[in-house]
């Protein structure tokens, strides 16, 4: 690996994102080809467990498979006992002195190490993704730039708070305040973005002098295993981290409740969230903090199409968000909710732009749709397609596709009412629900009836209207006349209000702040 990566740490140039690959390039093309292949030629290789720097391998196995032809085990892995798991948060506890006491440019240095193996191994992570979550190959090249920008964003952020702005100084004192890390934590990573929020969650936790044990999802271990050999290739220590495969029922409950367990990051369900921060509140005998718990849980997303907005831009904006990666985002616009003057042009444009939505295998470049994610989603999608068949009226999709993936039809169900179960309850697939408003003011009475606030959107050219959303769309993050997914590293700190989670902003200036505790020192010195 090239010095020149780690020379600059002091003067780093300032952030930019990771462009994302162009495959109708024909090098581009070819290069995921490749690794498409190269990664198929792994299938059904077994995976031991990290615990601490060694290497444990268990009886009980966990096969992660293909979604898009689940016949095929891309991953063997070996499952945590209870037992184990407890070992990994004691070692991390144990090493967490020798690990805080790096300096903070020798962990940024790991860091940048950590974003060139990524970029250097892009295709392959693209690939893996395509094949282990199903996602098609501009989804995968996207999780796999944001991974990468969490890297170089949270090493210059690290930098920043190593040292921090100036304090009043009183006179005859020296006064300044300094940043220090919690302890070991929990890392709790979702399958839908299971390179870039394991990424970014791991590496904030890590940069920042903390050390972590990662619990990745059932779903998608084989890229947190690929993961973490970027990280022991990047020079942090095999001790700073644990990588803990395993069933929630064996080993989730146990590494909240751990009493060294200083804090955990989580990312997923509103439920499994919500549980997470019940049992990390109860203090366990030995505990001596208050555990930190840093969520994000989910959203019921609208979009509001003004009587006033640009409708192609509009019934583009909703298509993308609502049926990227299947509907699985928490970003993914579940509700549109459109003004009653333009609601049957919405609706038959929308109609006829779903039709042109093709849905196959995820490694096939062609499809804009791969897989949901497994057959227990499949089910549960499915079931709210009846229910909103029910709730509403059906205008297009509503029915799994032929083949012998996970793949569901994308989904509209219009004339919704607000109260209906598939207006108000996630569904986390390729559902959306249309439902009618009177005018902009009720549009936004519409959006907010939530229990959720993750992310919305609004298309309108009036200028009135939109301040009006700016200040009273009740929403983490809030685009303008785009779509609601895609927030960018740096430009779009990410995180919800109120079910959606915790709004710790990932991404943004503060995000590290969720992993350090600040210590104010006054020094008389006269």
């Amino acid at each position: 690996m090239s010095t020149t990566i780690l020379e600059p740490v002091r003067s780093l140039p300032a952030f930019s994102n990771e462009p994302v690959a162009d495959f109708s390039k024909p090098a581009n093309r070819e290069a995921m080809e490749k690794a498409l292949r190269e990664v198929r030629a792994q299938f059904g290789r077994e995976y031991d467990l990290l615990i601490a720097g060694r290497r444990e391998k268990t009886p009980d196995k966990l096969h992660s498979l293909n979604p898009s032809r689940p016949a095929e085990i891309v991953g063997i892995h070996s499952k945590a006992t209870a037992a184990l798991a407890k070992e990994a948060v004691e070692s991390a506890h144990a090493f967490f002195p020798q690990w805080r006491a790096t300096p903070a440019e020798t962990r940024v240095d790991m860091l940048l190490r950590a974003a060139a193996l990524i970029r250097k191994r892009k295709f392959e992570f693209d690939a893996w993704l395509v094949y282990e979550a199903g996602k098609t190959w501009p989804e995968a090249d996207a999780d796999v730039s944001e991974a990468i920008d969490f890297c170089d964003y949270y090493a210059r952020q690290m930098l920043r708070l190593a040292k921090p702005d100036p304090l009043l100084q009183l006179p005859g004192e020296k006064d300044e305040m300094l940043y220090l890390p919690l302890g070991a934590g929990l890392i709790v990573p979702p399958w839908n973005f299971p390179l870039a929020i394991m990424v970014g969650m791991t590496t904030a936790a890590l940069v920042a002098g903390n050390t972590a044990v990662i619990k990745p999802s059932s779903d998608t271990p084989t890229i947190a295993a690929k993961f973490a050999e970027v990280l022991l290739e990047a020079g942090f220590p095999a001790k700073s981290f644990s990588l803990l495969v395993g069933s929630g029922a064996v080993i989730g409950d146990l590494l909240v409740e751990h009493p060294l367990t200083r804090f955990v990051a989580f990312t997923g369900s509103r439920d499994v969230g919500l549980r997470i921060n019940e049992l990390a509140a109860k203090p366990r005998k030995g505990q001596i903090w208050i555990k930190r718990v840093i969520a994000e849980m989910g959203g019921k997303d609208a979009i509001i199409v003004d009587r006033e907005a640009d409708l192609d831009s509009a019934v583009k904006g909703v298509l993308w968000s609502a049926f990227g990666y299947q509907g699985q985002k928490c970003s993914a616009c579940s509700r549109a909710i459109v003004d009653q003057a333009v609601y049957d042009r919405f609706l038959e444009k929308l109609k006829a732009e779903v039709a042109g939505l093709k849905v196959g295998p995820s490694d096939e470049p062609d499809n804009y749709m791969g897989p949901v994610i497994n057959a227990g989603a499949k089910r549960t999608i499915l079931d709210y397609v009846e229910m909103g068949k029910q709730e509403g009226r059906l205008i297009a999709g509503g029915s799994s596709t032929s083949g012998d993936g996970y793949f569901i039809q994308p989904t509209v169900i219009a004339d919704v009412d607000s109260k209906a179960r598939v207006f108000q309850e996630e569904i986390f697939g390729p559902v959306l629900a249309v439902a009618k408003a009177r005018d902009f003011d009720h549009a936004l009475e519409l959006a907010n009836d939530s229990e959720y606030g993750l992310t919305g959107a609004v298309f309108t050219k009036n200028p009135e209207k939109i301040r009006k959303a700016r200040d009273q769309f009740f929403v983490g993050n809030l685009y303008i006349n785009r779509k609601c997914t895609g927030a960018m590293v740096g430009a779009h700190p990410f995180g919800g209000f109120n079910m959606s989670g915790t709004d710790s902003k990932a991404g943004g200036p503060d995000y590290l702040l969720q992993f350090l505790q600040a210590k104010s020192i006054g020094e008389k010195i006269s």
